[in-house]
């Protein structure tokens, strides 16, 4: 059998876990904008459970007490990373 195919296996991916389960995991807050800020992307959209791996009870409380800091205006609900355009003069027409 020295000449029987290698089978190659599948990439092995490590089971994600909940950050906010376990022992020592921190409590989700809305005073805490510095941990609710690792779960906003740069626009300032709630990111997905599926990429942060956060259960959907954590993600549910997460996500309230993102739009709580929101509404209390500790966290903005939209990030502009841009320059705001440079305004010009109205042009005048001549008709």
């Amino acid at each position: 059998m020295a000449d029987a195919p290698t089978v190659k296996r599948p990439f092995f991916r490590r089971k994600k876990t909940c950050p906010f389960t376990g022992p020592k995991a921190p409590a989700i807050d809305w005073k805490d904008t510095k941990t609710l800020g690792r779960y906003i992307s740069e626009r300032g959209k709630i990111i997905p459970s599926r990429i942060t791996a956060v259960s959907q009870k954590k993600q549910r409380e997460l996500a309230k007490a993102i739009k709580r800091a929101r509404f209390m205006g500790l966290m903005p609900y939209v990030q502009t990373e841009f320059e705001p355009r440079q305004s010009r003069p109205p042009q005048r027409r001549e008709y």
